[in-house]
C-alpha cells in the first residue's frame, strides 16, 4: 500500500492562485473539519486483503512498508499491460511472485470549481487504483481505478458537524473498501 494521504477538502477546476485562495477561503471551515475525521479502515486494507486471500488458499504476506511507486525505476518493456514502473525488486525482497497494491491518492470531500466560482456542492471522495502486478514479466493481473464520490443526504452545509457530508464521507470509505475486496472475496 502506498502511504496514505490525510483526510482533507479538493477543489479541483480552482487553478489560478486567487482562484485557489478564493476557493480556500470559501471552505476553510469545511477543510478544517475534514482534518478531524478519521480514515476509517484503509490503513487496516491491507491486512484485511491478505486474510480474504488466505481464506481462498493463497499463500499470503502482508507487506508493512509504504511503497512509493513513484520512486521505482522505469519498467524497461512498454506494453498495454505493462506496469509504466518496475516492480520486480519486490519479487526477491519479500519472495513472491504477485503484488497488489492498493494506491489511495485522495480521501476527504471534494468540490468541483469553475475558476473561483463553485460549480457543485461538496462530495464524499476516496480515489486511486488498485491493481495486481506479476513480478516474472511485470504485468498487470488485475486493475481497478477509483473514483467514489458520494453526495449528502439533503442539505450539505450545516458546520460545524456537516452530519450529511460526514456520512456521505464515510459511505464513500464503505464503498471504496468493498470495491477493492470484492474481487478477492471469492
Amino acid at each position: 500500500m502506498t502511504t496514505l494521504p490525510k483526510v482533507d477538502t479538493h477543489l479541483p477546476g480552482a487553478s489560478c492562485l486567487l482562484c485557489i485562495a478564493a476557493a480556500s477561503m470559501a471552505n476553510s471551515k469545511l477543510t478544517t473539519y475534514s482534518h478531524s475525521l478519521p480514515e476509517e479502515g484503509l490503513p487496516k486494507l491491507k491486512s484485511d486483503l491478505v486474510e480474504l486471500l488466505r481464506k481462498r488458499g493463497v499463500d499470503a504476506i502482508v507487506i508493512n512498508e509504504d511503497i512509493n511507486v513513484a520512486k521505482l525505476p522505469d519498467a524497461k518493456v512498454k506494453g498495454d499491460d505493462v506496469a509504466k514502473k518496475d516492480f520486480s525488486s519486490f519479487r526477491n525482497k519479500y519472495n513472491i511472485e504477485h503484488l497488489i497494491v492498493i494506491d489511495i491518492n485522495e480521501v476527504g470531500f471534494e468540490r468541483p470549481y469553475s475558476a473561483y466560482v463553485p460549480s457543485g456542492e461538496p462530495k464524499g471522495v476516496v480515489a486511486g487504483l488498485g491493481y495486481e502486478v506479476s513480478l516474472s514479466n511485470n504485468t498487470y493481473e488485475w486493475y481497478l481505478p477509483l473514483n467514489i464520490q458520494i453526495s449528502a443526504d439533503g442539505q450539505w452545509d450545516e458546520p460545524p458537524n456537516y452530519p450529511g457530508l460526514t456520512n456521505a464521507y464515510f459511505q464513500a470509505l464503505e464503498t471504496s473498501k468493498d470495491n477493492l475486496l470484492k474481487p478477492f472475496s471469492g
